[in-house]
């Protein structure tokens, strides 16, 4: 059986519960969702949908990056959103990180997030 890591990255801000950012089992990767959360301040990312989806895929970004991957490694990816009428700018933002061999996606509106964010996206990476 593969063995369970946990990931921490150093340049991600604190979880906000009781969960790990990532956890790699065998060649995959499961990324918590992420929230528009600053690192450098703890706190949440004010702006419209594009601020906020700018600075979540920057802190999925973060998790990539400490396991030396990039979004073309992401197979799945799921945005959980409190107004599916912000969708049109969350997909420009979202563009600009999975450029190529989109991963599979589902898009899902909710009624709240965590400290009060917009937007939350989660992935799956294979290595």
């Amino acid at each position: 059986m593969p063995e369970k890591k946990i990931i921490k990255p150093a340049k991600s801000a604190p979880a906000v519960g009781p969960y790990n950012h990532a956890v790699r089992i065998g060649d995959l990767l499961f990324c918590a969702g992420q929230i528009p959360i600053d690192p450098a301040t703890g706190n949440l990312v004010v702006g419209d949908i594009k601020a906020q989806t700018e600075r979540v895929l920057q802190n999925v970004k973060a998790i990539l990056d400490d396991q030396n991957l990039s979004f073309a490694y992401v197979v799945k990816s799921t945005v959980f959103m409190t107004n599916l009428a912000d969708f049109a700018g969350m997909n420009e933002v979202y563009a600009k990180y999975f450029t190529t061999d989109f991963p599979a996606r589902s898009t899902i509106q909710i009624a709240a997030l965590p400290k009060g964010a917009n937007v939350e996206i989660e992935v799956i990476a294979h290595l």
